[in-house]
């Protein structure tokens, strides 16, 4: 007899030894409110004892949400508070029971309606008042806390009045006339900047109010009643909308406070900033923004503008929206929602025979890439061997050796994003390097007396739009991003990187034409035709997402 089956004999007659599966239960808490709205029950304990007692209880702890998950085997089990928790004005705990069955999962509600509820006239302890939890500020400000782009930036910005005004810092909106404000996965529509002030760093935006008409507005306190109490050694908690991640609060303490900042410990992840920061009574007292110093930035710190700041900015905005027509609540495209298989590129990239270098082409002003997930990942993977041939002194070639060019390896400001690998195509336009007339005229001459010198290029023009047509209809990217590239400490010259969807271009066009613009020349068109077989490899480069899609 094999010995698995002997083993699994022996089990068998064996008491209580069959193996059971666990079940997952999804338990969340939330409590309704006299104006009938729900709050969910952050970071609320739970103890789950087994029924009869074999054990100590089992403590669980919800997430900011009120839900947690937990995995029991099959058996009856009681859930029960290990604290009452306050909310308006009445104690609340649950004591229930639960039936776990084989191979199911469970949802368990902890509600206003099954819980044992007691008038309290005692001063709560700390932290046992639901109003006073500062976490609970995350699913009561979720809605008002928004994304936005900038060709440069990716930030944040909340809502602070039912007309479609929106705060955020003045830096991550630079010049820009208007925004694009992300408010689901699925919904992002354009915003106008209303008012913006470098001085106070304080920007204020208008969309369509129609699409926030049930979104609670932010307060800010500007002159009505007394002043959010900041005090140095005070814990604040700052709301933001990170770059490709989920959005959630951050805690800090303050460690001085000025006339307009207030100095913390604040550290957010990249593109957060422009969101709201709270006390701990849920008084909004500031707004997040970056750092003079860039190597700052992108170690996380951060300043809090008082949100005092904002009062004339946002007073300024109002007025402006007085008999004047909001923005378009049209949807803008967005990113598909399903990843990329990053599987799948790592197979296409070991057997794939050939160069993956961007596919290219030029126009009388710049040198244009098409750039697709795989093309990202295999300059990546590359690297990564190289490197470790390098550290273990392995001289042999490896089988793909194409060049890593720096379209595939350096994209700037926007390097976060890119390197989640996102399912779109990317277009780069980058300017090209030419030699102006007395540069070569210099070089000449200096030939002419034995003095060899090397071409001295410069960029002919900085990017500033680009328009993309498959066939007569032309097609809106996701993001039309632009990269920065400093040339010295106070010029910068700027390289377009427009994120279209991976079917935009395709066999279903007939043609597809790009036109582009310069900031020297911002009205003079600079056309570039698209090679058909380039279209043809960019189709094939996205038949893995397509699979995973369909």
């Amino acid at each position: 007899m094999p010995r698995a089956l002997v083993f699994a004999t022996l089990l068998s007659l064996i008491p209580g030894a069959a193996v059971q599966t666990p079940s997952v239960v999804h338990i969340k808490v939330v409590l309704v409110g006299a104006d009938g709205k729900t709050t969910p029950v952050p970071r609320y304990p739970l103890l789950i004892s087994d029924n009869p007692v074999s054990a100590p209880p089992r403590r669980i702890v919800t997430t900011l949400d009120g839900t947690v998950d937990v995995r029991l085997r099959p058996g009856n089990y009681t859930v029960e508070s290990e604290r009452p928790i306050t909310f308006q004005g009445k104690a609340h705990t649950w004591m229930l029971t639960l039936d776990i069955t084989a191979g199911r999962d469970a949802v368990l509600e902890l509600t206003t309606a099954n819980a044992e509820i007691e008038e309290t006239s005692a001063t709560p302890a700390a932290g046992s008042t639901l109003e006073s939890d500062p976490y609970s500020l995350v699913p009561k400000w979720q809605d008002s806390v928004v994304a936005i782009w900038t060709p440069t930036a990716h930030a944040s910005a909340f809502v602070i009045d039912a007309k479609g005004l929106l705060a955020t810092n003045q830096r991550v909106v630079g010049t820009a006339p208007s925004v694009e404000v992300q408010l689901t996965p699925t919904v992002k529509v354009s915003a106008t900047v209303l008012a913006a002030d470098p001085a106070k760093d304080v920007a204020v935006l208008w969309m369509d109010p129609q699409l926030i008409a049930t979104t609670k507005p932010v307060p800010v306190t500007c002159g009505q009643g007394p002043k959010p109490v900041v005090t140095s050694g005070q814990d604040v908690f700052a709301i933001a909308t990170p770059l490709r991640q989920a959005k959630g609060m951050t805690p800090a303490t303050v460690k001085r406070v000025d006339s307009n900042t207030i100095a913390s410990d604040l550290a957010l992840p990249t593109g957060s900033t422009g969101g709201p920061v709270f006390n701990s009574e849920g008084e909004l007292v500031g707004i997040t923004s970056i750092l003079d110093d860039r190597d700052e930035y992108r170690r996380g710190d951060v300043r809090i503008l008082r949100s005092e700041a904002a009062c004339d900015v946002v007073a300024s905005a109002g007025k402006k929206t007085i008999g004047a027509k909001p923005p378009s609540g049209d949807g803008l495209p967005v990113e598909p929602t399903e990843p990329f298989p990053v599987g799948a590129l790592k197979e296409i990239v070991e057997r794939r025979s050939g160069s993956l270098s961007p596919y290219q082409v030029t126009s009388s002003s710049f040198d244009v890439s098409f750039i697709t997930p795989l093309l990202i990942y295999g300059a990546q993977y590359q690297s990564e061997q190289g490197r470790r041939r390098t550290t273990s002194k392995d001289t042999r070639k490896p089988a793909l050796e194409p060049p890593l060019v720096r379209p595939l390896m350096d994209f700037g400001n926007w390097s976060d994003y890119v390197g989640d690998f996102p399912p779109v195509l990317f277009i780069r336009a980058t300017p090209k390097l030419v030699e102006g007339f007395w540069t070569t005229v210099g070089r000449f001459a200096a030939r002419t007396q034995g003095v060899s010198l090397p071409p001295i290029k410069r960029f002919k023009s900085g990017f500033s739009r680009m328009r993309a047509f498959c066939g007569d209809a032309e097609v809106t990217p996701i993001h039309p991003f632009k990269l920065e590239r400093p040339l010295s400490e106070t010029e910068a010259i700027y390289e377009g990187l427009y994120a279209f969807d991976p079917g935009a271009f395709g066999p279903h066009c007939a043609s597809v034409r790009l036109e582009l613009f310069s900031e020297k020349e911002p009205d003079k068109t600079d056309k570039a035709v698209v090679d058909p077989a380039i279209l043809k490899q960019v189709w094939e480069d996205f038949e893995p997402y397509r699979a995973v899609s369909r």
